[in-house]
């Protein structure tokens, strides 16, 4: 199949910076599809029939036009949080050819002599800057595309927020314009500027004395969440991750969510992870949106009721934990119902009747079970000695593929 589409890469230099290739292209097109400002930066000389992107954005008028010799125009490489990655999910890749330019990315490293290898690439274009808290480490350079001139502002504010004042941020407008400007400034001693709807936020991540030290692996201090007791504790709640075993673009329920701790570290394991968060208190849901942005994964999704009435209508998940609830009549059947094939099904439980259920369901459906003790020294008078947690069971069982 010969490609109908060319997806041009365009920056601020225009149609003077393009290849001959993308010259040819957008030359040859019937129409172009564009951001207005991308459709300015054509010549005159060009006869295509110029077609702005509707709002909201859809991709449908361009789709109606298959087959016909069309062109896109995406600013810098359209395969990086660009129009390219969202025609690459409803074409398939023989329908149409893409031919970038340089990435704010790129041109950012290379004005900063920052290795982009060793970059951590962000959007908060149309996404929460919450987000970006998850990536915050000292030491840690990150290159954030900013959504408008606000941004900068934002990210300054939570840089300040979770104890990374030190850290220097550069903004970057109009990479490889004539109008290309940086401004330098400190987390800590930000002040507003008139910044260019399109611009870029370089931060060298430095952490203040009270940055809380949060590690990416399972397993954060119970002190970086808000909770009013419900949590799975930390030497728990890493065991139980490790169990739960989260895989990129997989799907997690938390079911009795308390806090949200589980849910938020799966999705801290992968920036693709997925989890629902299913809680029924009021006041836990509060704790539990408050503590995804705080912890960097606003996308978690909170599900407001109990289970298992609250899980119907669902996406199937490809694991489950079940927190709380788990002696409630029809939890545990309702989640084995609608986990997936292969997928793995966790139960902690405290209670002797909690502990019961889970003897008795892995006498039908199989997995393992594990007591965890865990003990902490704690003075006793002049000494100390080990006050013991209460125990927990743990069962961790795989579905079969064939169930």
């Amino acid at each position: 199949m010969a490609p109908w589409l060319t997806v041009v890469g365009i920056g601020e230099d225009g149609f003077t910076g393009l290849g001959k290739h993308a010259r040819h292209a957008l030359l040859r097109a019937t129409k172009v599809f564009g951001s207005p400002r991308q459709l300015a930066l054509l010549p005159h000389c060009s006869r295509a029939e110029r077609v702005a992107w509707p709002s909201p954005f859809s991709l449908a008028p361009l789709l109606a036009e298959r087959g016909e010799p069309v062109c896109v125009l995406a600013s810098g490489d359209p395969m990086l949080y660009g129009v390219g990655a969202s025609l690459a999910r409803q074409l398939p890749a023989e329908a149409m050819r893409v031919l970038p330019a340089p990435s704010s990315y790129s041109l950012a490293a290379a004005r900063l002599g920052w290795p982009l290898q060793d970059v951590v690439t962000l959007s908060v274009v149309a996404r929460p800057v919450a987000a970006v808290a998850a990536h915050l480490y000292s030491g840690q350079r990150l290159l954030v595309l900013s959504n408008d001139r606000s941004s900068p502002a934002a990210l300054a504010a939570l840089l300040r927020e979770r104890g990374f004042g030190p850290s220097h941020l550069s903004v970057l407008e109009h990479l490889g314009g004539a109008d290309e400007r940086r401004i330098d400034a400190r987390a800590d001693g930000w002040q507003d500027a008139d910044f260019a709807d399109l611009n870029l936020v370089a931060i060298d991540c430095r952490a203040g004395a009270d940055a809380p030290r949060l590690s990416p692996l399972a397993g954060l201090p119970d002190s970086a969440f808000a909770h009013d007791g419900q949590i799975t504790k930390r030497d728990v709640r890493a065991i139980t991750l490790a169990r739960l075993a989260p895989q990129p673009g997989e799907l997690l329920w938390d079911v009795g969510a308390g806090s949200g701790s589980i849910g938020i570290e799966w999705m801290r394991a992968h920036p693709s992870c997925r989890a629902l968060a299913i809680e029924a208190d009021a006041g836990r849901q509060h704790l539990i949106e408050h503590n995804r942005d705080a912890l960097g994964v606003p996308g978690l999704q909170l599900v407001r009721g109990r289970a298992p009435q609250a899980l119907q209508g669902l996406e199937r998940p490809h694991a489950i934990f079940i927190g709380g609830g788990v002696t409630r009549e029809g939890v545990l059947d309702e989640c084995w119902a609608h986990l997936r094939p292969g997928g793995r099904l966790v139960a902690n439980a405290v209670t002797l009747q909690s502990e019961t259920l889970l003897m008795s369901w892995r006498e039908r459906h199989g997995g393992e079970l594990t007591r965890i003790h865990v003990a902490q020294a704690q003075p006793l008078g002049e000494f100390d000695t080990w006050r013991q947690a209460l125990p927990i069971t743990l069962l961790d069982v795989v579905k079969p593929l064939d169930a």
